[in-house]
């Protein structure tokens, strides 16, 4: 079958997430093999919406319609049958990041007003998570081994009903309703909740399917958390209805186990990160890539190192979009055919841009977004259960972008990730840019920390063992790079740390740096 791209409809996100998939079971056939677990189990459509209902049927006793319900699972097909289950019956699934800590998650369930917890005994025990689980002793945990062993026989009869006469038993959700509740990444602070709507997720299914060719032969490769946005909507959302198979991975930080996989499935799509795809390409043996078409990688910028590592070991094209939980989530997208690395893509069809001038930054500007895929507002820990919109539509990303006369963007760097020295904002971008062009094989993440003289000073941590500053500044003069972008300090450490999205968590970075100067001080 020809790869095909579907043009862009609005009218296909009128309608609520779970009867999209019932569509998609129409469309596709019900027995047709959807989704594989971690465990290389192949689930088909009608196996998921009779799971979905069953699953629904037990989980909404106890709970209201329209109220938020927790899920901490890892992707695949528990996670999926879960988020599916509360929407088929008209509960919002609260995504919860399960790696965050007591702390982080608290504050989630807090802000999303959430009283009910779906989990798992078997990701409890194998991430070590008792304690966390112990210290939200307020929340009730429910756990998906006993619920299934516990089935009544009016939950089967649901499932049975469901699978048949769906019409007869699930909710129906407006479009406008809020459809899930996700949480921002918190790399620079506390996450707040992102509510995003059925029509909000349908469109932006509907945006990357018209930007990008597939074709129903073609297998996805998920294993980015369906916490993140990314895993959920792109990695699992969009494959269900678009007939495309997907494969499940529980974690990102498994190369050898997900090379293999690739192999074995035969996989054409993977989605990734810069962070991870880097770490995949290192772990790869000849020809465990060569299924692989195509790599679409958000969420962080993609390195012209990682792209000179993957090319010596597969010759797949690497894509490379930027989105935004608040996007749901992608917002921009490069093409196969239209593909400009160090870019972003053009915006989704529908969607606006503009830039705001940004003091001290020359030739780029604060980028802002309006479209139909734009959150329905963000809810804040100050105001539990309250979705504020953003004003006129318009979201502020805090990315520093430019825009050039075709419309491709390039993002310089978050706002917050400018350092301001001597009345000059530098991107910490450009300064891990430098770093990674010297010593490729390794992790670096820059930070800015008051300084007396200048306002503020960058300082460099890397895992590179040989890093000096000299060699940056040598660097700097040669590709014609500001010296302000050398950091004034290098600092050596074992790790960088990481989200489980395969972002720098650059809250811990910043604590590293400012433990490092109080201790010189």
């Amino acid at each position: 079958m020809p790869e095909t791209s579907v043009p862009f409809d609005p009218a296909a996100a009128r309608r609520p997430v779970f009867q999209a998939l019932l569509d998609a079971r129409a469309e596709h056939g019900g027995d047709t093999a959807a989704l594989v677990d971690g465990d290389d189990r192949a689930l088909s459509y009608d196996e998921i919406i009779r799971a979905g209902f069953a699953l629904g049927s037990a989980l909404k006793r106890g709970t209201r319609a329209g109220e938020c319900v927790g899920v901490m699972l890892p992707t695949g097909a528990a996670g999926a049958i879960a988020f599916f289950a509360l929407s088929a019956f008209g509960r919002i699934p609260t995504m919860l990041n399960f790696t965050s800590g007591a702390a982080a998650l608290k504050s989630a369930l807090t802000t999303a007003q959430v009283r009910r917890v779906v989990t798992a005994h078997r990701l409890v025990d194998k991430a070590g998570l008792g304690d966390v689980i112990a210290g939200l002793s307020d929340f009730e945990f429910v756990y998906l081994e006993e619920v299934r062993k516990n089935l009544s026989l009016k939950d089967k009869l649901t499932a049975v009903a469901g699978k048949l006469m769906p019409w007869l038993v699930a909710a129906r959700p407006h479009p406008h309703d809020t459809a899930v509740i996700l949480f921002t990444s918190g790399t620079e602070g506390l996450p707040k909740g992102v509510a995003l709507s059925h029509e909000n997720i349908l469109t932006n299914v509907a945006q990357v399917r018209d930007r990008f060719a597939h074709s129903r032969q073609d297998v996805m490769f998920n294993p980015l958390p369906v916490f993140h946005c990314f895993g959920l909507v792109g990695g699992t959302i969009l494959p269900l209805i678009a007939g495309i198979k997907v494969i499940c991975h529980p974690t990102p930080l498994a190369p050898k186990d997900i090379v293999r996989r690739i192999r074995k499935h035969g996989a054409s799509i993977l989605l990734s990160t810069d962070t991870f795809i880097n770490q995949y390409a290192r772990s790869c043996d000849a020809g465990d890539l060569d299924s692989l078409r195509v790599a679409v990688c958000g969420a962080e910028r993609l390195r012209d190192e990682t792209r000179i590592t993957l090319r010596k070991k597969s010759s797949l094209t690497l894509v490379e979009g930027y989105g935004v939980t608040e996007t749901s989530p992608v917002a921009a997208l490069n093409t196969l055919e239209d593909n400009h690395p160090g870019k972003v893509g053009r915006v989704m069809a529908g969607m606006e841009a503009r830039l705001e001038p940004v003091e001290g930054i020359h030739g780029a500007g604060q980028l802002y977004l309006r479209g139909p895929n734009i959150m329905q507002g963000y809810i804040k820990p100050d105001a539990p259960g309250v979705i504020v919109p953003p004003p006129d539509g318009w979201h502020n990303t805090g990315d520093i972008a430019a825009i050039d006369a075709d419309g491709f963007i390039a993002i310089r760097g978050r706002l917050k990730r400018f350092a301001k020295i001597g009345g000059e904002a530098v991107s910490l971008a450009v300064v891990e840019n430098i770093a990674a062009a010297l010593w490729p094989d390794y992790s670096h993440a820059a930070v800015a920390v008051p300084d007396g003289r200048k306002g503020e000073k960058i300082i460099l941590i890397t895992t590179a063992p040989d890093a000096q500053r000299q060699d940056m500044i040598g660097w700097a003069q040669n590709h014609g790079v500001a010296e302000l972008s050398v950091p004034r300090e290098v600092l050596l450490a074992e790790t960088i740390p990481m989200l489980a999205t395969g972002k720098t968590d650059y809250v811990r970075v910043q604590k590293m740096a400012e433990a490092e100067q109080d201790a010189a001080s």
